[in-house]
């Protein structure tokens, strides 16, 4: 069995076909998907699909792009859905500097205002996150992150829970290093169809390097199809893909990466309900 530990399956690129879409990662072998929220209407929406598949299980989050338009009692609401027995993370959260104001059209010209903008961005990214460690740690629940440009501000967030909770970066694209940096700390990462890229060298090499329980396989659907789909809507059938491109980067089979990460996403998202029986091995 495969876990596909990443997709978006609320968005609106899967509104005319999920039924088909699902029947198709059942015949790859993708025994359970996550679906995450980015935002609480978001999170909303990923527990409803859970509550109406068996096999779907959600993360609740605030993504850090959607931060400056997070309500004052965002934490409140995701709390409640947080409690939902098909939850089994608080994700996607962390802090992305990548879309900062300075970046949008229309940014000040002075140098001096868009720098003010951009650390207004971040300090509320930062808040958003912080308050998101806070309620998982309460909970008992791991998280996902996302990060995107903040590299180290994005572990030094982390750094205050090392030994409470653990964390997964999701559609990791850096390099040995860095993995060992975060694995020093107890957290994981997870690969997506950026594996798959000719131009992912660097990821490659990671993907080699690290310990076998270590890493979890993902889709990011509808984001990053890996290849020969590269360009097409993504969808959790493919992390089957990602998982045979990493079998034959590590030198093994299909079988026992499948094998590997099942077994390392039960112990991270410690799954309730569905059909326990059906998904042991």
């Amino acid at each position: 069995m495969l876990i596909d530990t990443h997709a978006h399956l609320n968005f609106p690129e899967f509104t005319a076909d999920l039924p088909a879409l699902l029947a198709r990662a059942e015949a790859a072998g993708v025994g359970r998907i996550i679906t995450i929220g980015t935002s609480v209407e978001g999170s909303r929406e990923a527990v409803a699909l859970a509550e109406q598949h068996p096999h779907l299980f959600a993360a609740v989050g605030v993504h850090p792009n959607a931060a400056t338009d997070a309500a004052d009692n965002f934490i409140e609401e995701l709390r409640v859905l947080a409690r939902h027995p098909k939850v089994v993370a608080i994700g996607e959260i962390g802090l992305d500097y990548h879309r900062l104001p300075s970046t949008q059209p229309g940014a000040p010209e002075s140098a001096a205002a868009t720098d003010e903008l951009d650390a207004r961005h971040k300090a509320v990214q930062a808040v958003v996150f912080q308050r998101q460690l806070a309620l998982a740690l309460e909970l008992g629940l791991n998280v996902v992150i996302h990060e995107r440009d903040s590299w180290d501000d994005t572990v030094a967030g982390l750094r205050a829970y090392t030994g409470q909770l653990r964390a997964v970066f999701h559609c990791f694209g850096k390099s040995p290093a860095q993995a060992r940096q975060i694995m020093a700390d107890g957290h994981l990462i997870s690969f997506t169809g950026i594996l798959t890229f000719k131009n992912a060298a660097l990821l490659q090499q990671t993907a080699v390097e690290i310990p076998d329980d270590s890493f979890m396989v993902e889709t990011d659907c509808p984001y990053l199809a890996p290849v020969p789909n590269r360009g097409k809507r993504c969808e959790p059938a493919w992390v089957r893909l990602v998982a045979e491109h990493l079998a034959r980067l590590r030198g093994t089979t299909l079988e026992a990466i499948a094998a590997q990460t099942t077994a390392t996403a039960q112990r991270f998202f410690r799954f309730q309900g569905g059909d326990e029986e059906k998904y042991e091995g």
